[in-house]
């Protein structure tokens, strides 16, 4: 079987950074692309600092992570991916900007047998197939946050994948150190986000009815059913932005009620409290 050794990530955010920090440390040649150079230097940063809590918590020696940081490359030039076997796509969850991506890859991997993959949330992964002159290479390879520590992959093929990628895609990610990989069908949501979701949005609607507090929300979900997280606290860990791209998908696709965003979250987002990354959310973060 095909295996995948050059890797491509484009964008270095929260997902971007994770997903080429458990490729390197899987042995892989990694190189990330980035539209800028301060977003670029911020990835880097995030990767390294990831990289050195490994090390200081002893689940990472300093030659293993030596060995991560000279197989990690970055660039702004998107036609430096041209030489990758596997192009995993993580940028904003947003359907013209990722259109816009997978436009771009097709360009530039023309001629090659290149896989392209996305790591949308919510997207079905054809309406990105689509754009592009080689839709049997193309498929969804959803990670989750934060990707270092979140042990799941959701591989998602679409009517067009070729057999022959799914099973590629699925040993390339299987293969990394303390993943577990579970197919999907290319249905808005796939597994995880179509349970999440409407459990996140039904307690947003809660708060915004004033049943209960964030807090009596969050600790009656801990406490009473054993969840790690409260989905107040969830929702401000994923990105209330996030969430509500993937509920307005979910939404598009379905037309069912329990998918749509409500008002409270539109309002927080239009606020700039996005959860975690904006310092303010559900609840407050300091420095």
């Amino acid at each position: 079987m095909r295996e995948f050794s050059r890797i491509g990530v484009v964008g270095c955010g929260l997902m971007g950074s994770g997903i080429a920090e458990v490729c390197v440390r899987a042995g892989l040649d990694v190189k990330v692309a980035e539209r800028g150079e301060e977003a670029l230097a911020a990835g880097r940063s995030r990767i390294v600092a990831s990289l050195d809590r490994g090390l200081r918590s002893g689940k990472l020696s300093e030659p293993e992570r030596q060995a991560a940081l000279d197989s990690l490359a970055f660039t702004v030039d998107l036609d430096e991916l041209a030489d990758r076997d596997l192009v995993i796509e993580a940028v904003a969850e947003l359907p013209d900007v990722k259109t816009t991506v997978f436009k771009e890859l097709d360009r530039v991997l023309a001629g090659s047998d290149a896989v392209i993959a996305s790591n949308t949330s919510s997207i079905p992964i054809i309406d990105l197939a689509a754009v592009t002159g080689r839709p049997q290479q193309v498929v969804g390879v959803h990670f989750f946050n934060p990707v270092p520590v979140q042990r799941l992959v959701e591989i998602i093929p679409t009517q067009l994948t070729s057999d022959a990628v799914t099973e590629q895609v699925t040993a390339f990610a299987a293969n990394i150190r303390g993943k577990t990989v579970v197919l999907a069908r290319d249905r808005a949501g796939f597994v995880v986000n179509a349970l999440l979701i409407p459990y996140l949005v039904s307690a947003v609607r809660m708060l915004e009815s004033g049943v209960a507090s964030a807090e009596d929300i969050d600790n009656g979900m801990v406490l009473g059913c054993a969840h790690p997280m409260g989905p107040l606290r969830l929702l401000d860990l994923i990105g209330l932005d996030t969430a509500q791209s993937i509920a307005e998908s979910m939404y598009e696709e379905y037309k069912e009620p329990l998918y749509a965003p409500p008002p409270l979250l539109r309002r927080m987002v239009a606020a700039g409290a996005l959860g975690r990354k904006s310092g303010r959310g559900f609840y407050a973060y300091g420095d």
